[in-house]
């Protein structure tokens, strides 16, 4: 597993408390209904090293740009350069194949009649605003549409457009902690479903092709390679306000990175193979401008058509659970408590009846490796544990006082905490005034603590409906 910030890993707080103390000074990293960790503060004195991520230097140029340019649905007209304040369709056919097209034409028109361009308008003053456009995938005939959860977000009517019929929509329903969301064109039928690879079967180098509306301009095309795999990053609750999504912590496990263009607006569109079969989900981009510079992201489509298939079926999402809390471990840490091991996650506590307990993992225990894949913080472990699937089975690597010994764990599900997590939200909403602000539970049990490894010092997630209203 391939973690992008593995060298900010936080200790507890504090160098001179005693082992005793762990359970009493952690704040839980609890993989079943939040994405705490132990401390989000660097031990004092200790040597950061931070790689750049997603987000590097958003808050100079494109902070700059969106002062400039505005972010309520103004794009950039390529022929004059300026900011204009609605996007303007873009009429485009899919090319005719023949014995001589190319790769590209083929997958495009194959693959076109499936993209969705995703209009998302906010009531305000008693009429509905454009908040923002994105885009989406056909799913179903009957109108069911996969998007990105940052796309919908905050919205109360939508608009979609597949191969140049325009649709009212209505939100099914929305995962906010995997950023999954699905729309259903309403009264569609007839329309032509993408058809879904399988993103576990990946090569890097590989062709790929993104579908989708940048900056509003539907129905366009772009193509690369697959640059990497197993790309994974944590966004707590405050970056995801800040940087436009749902102020909800976010879990991205095993993306997939590709240097196909993805640009503002191309946010919950296609990622597509050579066979034109759906691979992903286009979501992030790591940027300085908050524009393309040829490393973007996408949500395997497994994982993410998964969650869907979920959502359309009246379910609420579920996610895999270990079972326990946790707080991350290192050299410091191991030092101060006389912890067995420099890294990993120490399990601070382990719920009943839950895949973990009946494993027998203990108190103190601490976790260094799942399915023989290194596990350096508790965050390594959270994302994980999220790219598996509840009833899996899992390898644990457990150092127990200095003696290291492998667990097989079956995990469960996150189902009784994803319920008890909205009814919270529900509650808290209801005592809001109207246009009160305030901190919500989210799906996977975050909360308003804001706790988790520190990516967004250095490291952030950039949702694409950040710049210019396109998602």
């Amino acid at each position: 597993m391939t973690n992008f910030n593995g060298n900010n890993v936080p200790s507890i707080r504090g160098n001179h408390a005693r082992r005793d103390d762990i359970l009493a000074t952690a704040q839980p990293f609890d993989i079943d209904s939040s994405v705490a960790s132990s401390v989000a503060e660097a031990v004092p004195g200790a040597k950061k090293v931070r790689s750049r991520t997603f987000l590097t230097g958003f808050a100079g140029a494109a902070m700059a740009c969106m002062l400039a340019l505005g972010i309520n649905g103004a794009i950039i007209d390529p022929a004059t350069a300026e900011a204009v304040s609605s996007p303007a369709p873009v009429t485009q056919t899919a090319l005719a194949t023949s014995g001589d097209a190319t790769l590209a034409e083929t997958v495009a028109a194959k693959c076109l009649p499936s993209v969705v361009f995703v209009e998302t308008f906010a009531e305000a003053g008693g009429q509905l605003q454009a908040l923002g456009t994105g885009s989406g995938v056909v799913m179903t005939q009957d109108g069911y549409l996969i998007t990105n959860n940052h796309v919908v977000d905050g919205g109360s009517a939508f608009k979609v457009t597949i191969a140049g019929t325009t649709y009212d929509a209505e939100l099914v329903g929305t995962d906010p902690s995997s950023d999954v969301a699905v729309l259903k064109a309403k009264d569609a039928s007839g329309l032509t479903p993408m058809e879904i690879g399988n993103s576990d079967d990946l090569n890097v180098g590989e062709w790929a092709m993104t579908l989708g509306a940048p900056f509003g301009l539907e129905q366009s095309v772009a193509t690369g390679i697959v640059s990497a795999t197993s790309r994974s990053q944590i966004m707590d609750a405050s970056e995801s306000a800040q940087f436009g999504g749902s102020g909800e912590t976010t879990i991205y496990p095993n993306m997939i990175q590709t240097d196909a263009a993805i640009n503002p607006g191309n946010s919950g569109g296609a990622l597509v193979d050579s066979d034109g079969k759906l691979i992903g989900i286009n979501t992030l981009i790591t940027s300085y401008s908050g524009n393309y510079s040829g490393v973007g992201f996408a949500i395997p489509a497994n994982y993410a058509v998964n969650l869907a298939n979920q959502i359309i079926a009246g379910e609420t999402p579920t996610h895999a659970q270990l079972g326990v809390s946790l707080s991350s471990v290192n050299d410091q840490m191991a030092g101060s408590f006389g912890l067995a091991a420099e890294s990993g996650a120490y399990v601070a506590g382990v719920a009943e009846g839950s895949g973990a307990a009946a494993a027998g993992l203990q108190e103190g225990d601490i976790i260094t490796a799942l399915n023989g894949e290194a596990v350096e913080s508790a965050s390594d472990l959270m994302l994980a544990v999220r790219g598996e699937q509840p009833g899996d089975t899992v390898t644990l690597t457990v150092n127990r006082n200095g003696q290291e010994q492998e667990m097989q764990v079956t995990l469960g599900d996150d189902a009784a905490s994803q319920k008890a997590a909205a009814e919270a939200k529900q509650q808290q909403e209801q005592q809001l005034p109207e246009n009160g602000y305030g901190y919500g539970y989210g799906q996977d049990g975050g909360n308003d603590y804001g706790y988790g490894d520190p990516y967004g010092q250095d490291g952030r997630g950039l949702n694409l409906d950040d710049l210019f209203g396109q998602r």
